[in-house]
């Protein structure tokens, strides 16, 4: 739509890019072309706006294929203007002065004209077409009979419209023959799931069966390497009581050699300290032999009173301690009287 402002009785006209205007004042074409931008007056003045961009068409209609089936095609078609001059004369693309909207409806004409133009083409095509068929191959047949169909109607050029592209969304049967259609298709799916299930749950069960298989075999293994330690520990333990008995046995031997020789030496220190002994012994008892010897000559070339005084003497040294001594008269009487008498 136009962007039109008012100034004092003159009317200014700003158009968009994708806008072809055509003013016309008394009859006389003055502006012609997109995106202009006038003043007018709105009294003398004829303006048309005709769109130059692409448009989208969506239609959606319904058709009968050749087994008396129902069909619903939604389809969409892009086109463009592409003789604006062509298409105001042929439609009503005038717009209000004041307020730049149209004054008809010209896209609803173009819409209706081309809606009918492809439903032809479509309900021609399926009505020869069996309701699998087009299920299956009907997107791709429609719309080339449609494009093919389009490009051939000689009211499109006449009126100025060009076709860009023909796109077919869907062809749906009605909801019930779609649902009986869909079960065999569903069961086939469901079948395939639940195989996929059941050789899910297979493999699922062949690997439990080889993971206990292999914990089994650990378990095995484990067990025989534990014999295998077991049966190694014994031996390091029979091998460590050989080796201590051994070493005891090595140093029994060696304690018996060290006692013996012990006993040995301590056996020559006694033959050597009692031979010493001995000879002490006999020089001793010879010494005091020879001691005697020379005492008993001494004596014997002494007088009888010097003896009798050495012996006083040595009785004298020989006694114990006498703190005091009582002579009795009768004991000292004959002690004087023997030592008055005459040798």
């Amino acid at each position: 739509m136009a962007d039109i402002t008012r100034r004092l009785g003159w009317r200014h006209l700003r158009g968009a890019p994708t806008a072809h205007i055509r003013h016309h004042r008394s009859g006389t074409l003055v502006h012609d072309g997109p995106g202009l931008s006038f003043w007018f007056r709105s009294l003398t003045a004829a303006l048309s706006e005709v769109p130059v961009d692409d448009r989208e068409l969506a239609m959606t209609f319904h058709a009968r294929t050749v087994d008396f089936q129902d069909v619903t095609v939604q389809a969409t078609v892009t086109y463009r203007i592409s003789d604006p001059a062509v298409a105001a004369a042929r439609l009503d693309f005038s717009i209000d002065p004041d307020t730049g909207s149209w004054r008809g409806a010209p896209l609803e004409q173009l819409g209706t004209l081309l809606t009918e133009t492809a439903q032809q083409h479509a309900l021609d095509v399926l009505a020869r077409t069996p309701l699998s068929a087009a299920l299956v191959d009907g997107v791709a047949s429609v719309r080339e009979r449609v494009a093919a169909g389009l490009a051939a109607e000689p009211r499109l050029p006449a009126t100025g419209i060009e076709v860009v592209a023909v796109r077919v969304v869907a062809l749906r049967p009605e909801p019930e023959v779609e649902r009986a259609l869909r079960t065999p298709a569903r069961e086939q799916i469901q079948q395939e799931a639940d195989r996929a299930t059941y050789e899910r749950r297979a493999v699922a069960v062949e690997r439990e069966r080889t993971i206990a298989e292999n914990e089994l075999a650990s378990k095995i293994e484990l067990a025989r390497r534990e014999e295998q330690l077991v049966e190694q520990r014994g031996t390091n333990a029979r091998r460590e009581a050989e080796e201590s008995a051994a070493a005891d046995k090595v140093r029994a031997e060696a304690e018996a050699t060290r006692t013996v020789r012990l006993a040995e030496a301590e056996a020559a220190r006694a033959v050597q300290l009692a031979r010493a002994e001995a000879e002490a012994a006999r020089e001793v008892g010879q010494a005091r032999a020879q001691a005697q010897a020379a005492w008993l000559r001494v004596h014997a070339e002494v007088d009888v009173a010097t003896l009798h005084a050495l012996t006083g003497t040595r009785l004298a040294e020989n006694l114990p301690r006498i703190d005091s001594v009582t002579i009795s008269p009768d004991v000292l009487t004959g002690l004087l009287a023997r030592l008055g008498a005459p040798r």
